[in-house]
Order: C-alpha cells, then sequence, then structure tokens
C-alpha cells in the first residue's frame, strides 16, 4: 500500500477547502498561509538549535563514509546491542581522533547550555558545538541521564553572546494529529526540516528495559540520523519533545522524548549534575493493560496492580502487598503504569508517599518511604530473595540470577529484562532438555519474570511433577521447553 505525504493530504485539504467554506476564500490564499507558518517556525526555531560533533578516541573509530555506519554510531550502544549486535571493527590505535559522529542539539539557557540525547556524545572525547550563523565553540559535558538519553552540555568560554533560546512547550498538552515538525542534521544534511503530525502520545516500552521509566511522543515527520537531540516542535514553534528513536529507517515511525521530562532532567543535570529518581521496589501492570485482571480484581475498574515486591526495595518494608491495586499517589489519581512511575520518580528519595490501594475490594492507604533509585554508575540491581524452603534450582538442576548490564557483558548477551542461567547440573532436567549457561529465561508458563522473587513465586506455584513452560533466548533464538521433574 502506498503511503501518503502529509504535504499530499495538506494540499487535498487546500484545494477543496473553499467548496466546503461556500468559496470564501480562495484555495491559493489558504496555501499561502499555512506555507507562511511552516516558514515562520522554520525562522524562529533554527537560529536555536545546534549542530554536535564528536571525536572519539583513535580506538573506537572505523573508517566509512557509509549512512549504515553513521546510524550505528549515533545509536546508543545498548541499543546497538538488542537490535544489531556489536559489529566487528578493525582498531587503528596509531590514528589521531577524528571526526566520526554527528548529531544535534538546542540551546536551552543563555548561559549557553545545550540539551541533546546522551547517546550523542556517547565516549566523546572532545566535542563541538556550530551555531547556525556559523560560529563554533568546544563544549564539555555537564550532566548525562542514561536512563531517559538525555544530556546537558556547555559551550566553553565567557562572555558568549548573541545565542538565541529555543522556547520549550508543554508536552502534556500535546494533542495527536497536531503538526510536529523535526529539525536537525539528519545525514550530516544540517538544518533539515521535516513536516509531519503527532501519530501518537505516551508511547511506552519501545525499549524493552525496566529501567527506561519514560514514555514518547510518536510522530511521522521524518527523522533519520542526525536528527537525535534536535527538537520536535509544533506549529507555534514550541518545542515539545526531543527527537530521539526511529523505527528503521523510512518508516515514517519516529519517537521523541516529551518535553516536560527533558525539562526536568535537564534543570538538575545543570543545578547538581545528575538525575536521582525515586523508586518503591515494585513491579506494576494497569489494569487495562492485563483484562484478565478485570475477572479476579474486585472493587475497582481503574488503577495500577502490584505484580511483585522486591525485597532489595523500600515497598518490602510497608503494608504493601502483591495483587494490591494502586488507585492514587498523595491524593493525585493513578490509571496506568506509566502515571505511577512519574508520581514516584518526581518525589525526593526518602520522601513518604501515601497510597490510596484497593485489596480485595477494600479501600486501604498505604505509606512508603520512597528511596533512591540507581546507584552511581546508574545500574539498577535486584537482589536475590533470601526466603528458605525454596529448592527449586536443585530440583530443575541450574542456577540463575537477575539479568543486569554487567552480568549480561560478562557472559556476552544481550540485556533484556530476564533471568540468566549461570550453571547447569549434568543429567538434571534443564540438561536434559538442552539448558545451557548463558541462556535467558523470560516467562515461567506464560508469565513474564524480570526479577528473581517473580521467578521465584513463579516456579514455586508450578506444578513441577506436570510440567513447567519455560521460554527463552538462547543464542538470540527465542524457544521454549517443558521442565518437570520425573
Amino acid at each position: 500500500m502506498r503511503k501518503f505525504n502529509i504535504a499530499g493530504i495538506c494540499l487535498v485539504f487546500i484545494l477543496f477547502s473553499p467548496l466546503l467554506n461556500g468559496g470564501e476564500a480562495s484555495s491559493i490564499e489558504i496555501a499561502r498561509k499555512l506555507n507562511e507558518a511552516f516558514v515562520d517556525v522554520s525562522d524562529k526555531v533554527i537560529p536555536s538549535v545546534v549542530v554536535i560533533k564528536v571525536f572519539k578516541k583513535s580506538d573506537t573509530i572505523v573508517e566509512s563514509d557509509s549512512y549504515e555506519f553513521r546510524f550505528w554510531d549515533l545509536l546508543p550502544k545498548e541499543f546497538r546491542r538488542k537490535f544489531f549486535g556489536e559489529p566487528e571493527t578493525e582498531k587503528k590505535p596509531h590514528r589521531q581522533p577524528i571526526f566520526t559522529s554527528q548529531g544535534s542539539g538546542i540551546i536551552i539557557r543563555e548561559e549557553g547550555y545545550i540539551l541533546t540525547n546522551s547517546h550523542v556524545i556517547e565516549d566523546a572525547e572532545r566535542i563541538k558545538i556550530r551555531l547556525n550563523d556559523g560560529r563554533e565553540f568546544d563544549a564539555e559535558i555537564k550532566g548525562i541521564d542514561k536512563k531517559s538519553d538525555l544530556a546537558v552540555l556547555k559551550i566553553k568560554g565567557l562572555n558568549i553572546k548573541g545565542l538565541n533560546v529555543a522556547k520549550l512547550g508543554d508536552s502534556s498538552k500535546v494533542r495527536v494529529g497536531e503538526f510536529a515538525i523535526a529539525i536537525g542534521a539528519p545525514f550530516d544534511l544540517e538544518y533539515s526540516v521535516t513536516i509531519g503530525h503527532v501519530s501518537a502520545k505516551g508511547r511506552s516500552q519501545i525499549i524493552p528495559d525496566p529501567e527506561m521509566d519514560q514514555d514518547f511522543i510518536q510522530t511521522d515527520a521524518s527523522i533519520n540520523p542526525g536528527n537525535s537531540g534536535g527538537p520536535l516542535v509544533n506549529i507555534n514553534g514550541e518545542v515539545i519533545g526531543i527527537n530521539t528513536l526511529i523505527r528503521g529507517l523510512q518508516t515514517g515511525i519516529g519517537f521523541a522524548l516529551p518535553i516536560n521530562l527533558a525539562k526536568e532532567v535537564s534543570n538538575k543535570l545543570i543545578t547538581e549534575g545528575k538525575y536521582i529518581r525515586s523508586w518503591l521496589g515494585i513491579s506494576i501492570v494497569s489494569i487495562s493493560e492485563e483484562p484478565d485482571y478485570r475477572d479476579v480484581i474486585k472493587g475497582v475498574d481503574e488503577g495500577v496492580v502490584v505484580s511483585a515486591i522486591h525485597p532489595g526495595g523500600p515497598a518490602v518494608k510497608s503494608d504493601l502487598k502483591p495483587a494490591d491495586v494502586i488507585t492514587s499517589v498523595d491524593g493525585n489519581k493513578i490509571a496506568t503504569s506509566q502515571q505511577l512511575k512519574e508520581e514516584i520518580r518526581n518525589k525526593k528519595p526518602g520522601q513518604t508517599v501515601i497510597l490510596d490501594v484497593v485489596r480485595n475490594g477494600n479501600p486501604i492507604k498505604i505509606k512508603v518511604k520512597t528511596e533512591a533509585w540507581h546507584d552511581e554508575d546508574g545500574e539498577l540491581i535486584l537482589k536475590s530473595s533470601t526466603e528458605t524452603g525454596n529448592n527449586f534450582e536443585e530440583q530443575l538442576g541450574l542456577t540463575v540470577q537477575q539479568l543486569t548490564r554487567d552480568i549480561a557483558e560478562k557472559y556476552g548477551v544481550k540485556f533484556v529484562p530476564g533471568i540468566i542461567v549461570t550453571d547447569v547440573e549434568e543429567d538434571s532436567a534443564a540438561y536434559n532438555k538442552g539448558i545451557t549457561i548463558g541462556d535467558i529465561i523470560t516467562e515461567v508458563d506464560y508469565k513474564p519474570v524480570t526479577s528473581m522473587i517473580m521467578f521465584k513465586n513463579a516456579i514455586k506455584n508450578a506444578n513441577l511433577k506436570k510440567g513447567v513452560i519455560i521460554n527463552l533466548l538462547s543464542d538470540e533464538v527465542k524457544k521454549f521447553v517443558v521442565l518437570k521433574i520425573e
């Protein structure tokens, strides 16, 4: 099926609108107004957009002028591993650092602060900023938040004048269907302007990573390698998102981080050099995401179900229990998992929150004291449960642990939410079914397992004599086996 271009749709509207409006305005007049609107937006926003050039250490450089390489280079490392695997590269340690990648950014403060994606400046040894007027400056990194893929740069030098600051909008007011305009440097074609519309809001789980706690704005405005870090703006010239991801080249599917989150993160990176999230230490699923919950959960039609409580998290010290339904945080109504994440993320670590909870049809209030979500390296490590009486490892003949990025790197596997097999006993049930070290268990009896407590509970509730279905990734191949104890 042939895809329709937004400009073509606009043209059809322009040509036929005089008939719909009784001929009050000529089609050419409407076309001119629409044309001027796009020109005005471009003139207003482009001066606040910068081109970011990154120099990397020589031992990370591969000579290539192909678009395929540049696309690869502009993706974050974890995304490269997840979707493509790491490429084989020829190291050339004796070469001098040279220009290797390029992205975009926007000026957010007159003092020379620039907002971009963290993957744009990943592994940077030197960063150069070029303004629309041709001026070039060196820049330094003021802060990085890998979880949101955001970074703030600061132009080096004193008394920098004439900087044009972008006007930041309110992404909570973005409407599906409204015009969206992307500006950046795709494929080194600097200050390119593409026009589309907002295709969807609140896109979550674009990257299947529990640490990515934000949602995305989806757009069909053309976004390509080099647009990363640049602005997505509305018809008023207000930045509504930071262009971050694409789903394949020429698909018309791009994703931008909402500007409200970007403002929140960038302010902390500027003032404190880091962005610390709070968490409750729970796994959650909204009732709307799991229709089966409606049949078993009583007394509530809308809210977020606590599917698991992490033993190393703050909620384990509270009265919260699995199967509780959270309906509000400090009086603010909660209907989706994303809303709960945003409410908790914005709390200060150590702050006590009051949750409105429905348990078995009865409304109650529960207090939970939040804690900082990540450690200094930005990694979330879920500790194994120390419960006794669960000898599934001995019964099935395998040893497992929570998969983290460090462990994934150690075993040479992709980081995905799941449980990694670290040892298999010979002649055991797992061994006889072909499970090997490095396999990643993702589901037990069709239920996702992303933490040790979820995995142990799933095994505990399974009938091991009848058999339990284990979904896993083995050498990046999705498969399942049935484990049972003879």
